[in-house]
């Protein structure tokens, strides 16, 4: 089987966030469960995904942490088909359908562009209570009294668009880079409200709509470069807390932190009976090889 090594949501090698990629051999079915968890922590990526081409422009793609299999990876898409059109099997400029554990999703290449749909965004639940809010921010290091008292007017909320993660506001770039999460605790936390992980970010900085970051140790991803459904999630967060508007494109920056900066862009259009959100960035090929399982 053919593997790539894939840096997503970056023009740059050695930016954005790395994922591994393994494509099929035409006609061949997924390996088991277990050894596509091994292939994963062998790679050591905090995602891979693995390809069947369903012919007709169609695929289905299954993504796995070292850990366990996930519904959706944003980066890992954006891989996938970056990697594809790289080897010869899909063509730029066309459309195309990713069957993925959150449903069949349209997948865009424009000049080599990925842009992907996010499943149907949905708010789970928020953290409103003066004790839930507390135990969240001294888990990720910061105390949410300060927060509060220097001007935080948002409370976190549990939105997925393909995953569900914690959406934490924090007042400014230094208290976002200042985080430094009890990760055993935020794998109990995250857990509890059955969620991957706590999605950080700050309205701070004229440069993009989100400077962010992404924790997520549950799944044995202490931190993450880039995390495209995260920030489809955030886009519906900031829609439905009024510093997102129907037709706005949306540029986070993660990353910084981690040595690895990364531009994830979203649009979102929230018609009155449907909300559509679509999350892209580029991608550059880092390796290939040959995988032999």
């Amino acid at each position: 089987m053919k593997f790539y090594i894939v840096d997503a949501f970056t023009q740059e090698k050695f930016g954005g966030n790395p994922a591994g990629v393994v494509i099929l051999p035409d006609g061949a079915d997924f390996p088991s469960d277990e050894l596509m968890v091994k292939t994963a922590a062998e790679l050591r990526y905090s995602e891979t995904a693995f390809i069947r081409n369903l012919g007709g422009g169609e695929f289905n793609v299954r993504y796995f942490t070292p850990a366990a299999e996930v519904d959706l990876c944003g980066h890992a898409t954006i891989a996938s088909f970056k990697a594809l059109l790289y080897a010869g099997i899909i063509e730029d400029n066309a459309k195309y359908i990713n069957h993925t554990l959150s449903g069949d999703l349209e997948i865009v290449v424009n000049n080599g562009f990925i842009l992907m749909d996010m499943a149907s965004p949905v708010k789970i639940n928020e953290i409103a209570d003066e004790a839930g809010l507390s135990e969240l921010y001294t888990i990720m290091g910061l105390d949410y009294a300060d927060q509060k008292a220097r001007g935080l007017d948002m409370i976190p909320q549990m939105i997925s668009t393909g995953l569900p993660d914690i959406m934490m506001p924090v007042v400014n770039q230094a208290d976002l880079e200042a985080i430094a999460p009890n990760f055993p605790a935020l794998s109990d936390l995250s857990k509890r409200y059955e969620v991957v992980g706590v999605h950080a970010f700050t309205l701070d900085g004229d440069d993009a709509t989100c400077h962010v970051r992404n924790f997520a140790p549950l799944y044995e991803i202490d931190e993450e470069a880039a995390t495209g459904t995260s920030n489809g999630a955030l886009t519906y967060y900031g829609y439905l807390n009024g510093f997102v508007k129907d037709g706005d494109d949306c540029k986070f920056i993660q990353g910084e932190k981690m040595q690895r900066p990364s531009q994830i862009l979203s649009n979102i259009k929230a018609a009155t009976d449907s909300c559509k959100i679509k999350v892209g960035g580029d991608a550059v090929i880092l390796a290939e090889g040959e995988i032999h399982i």
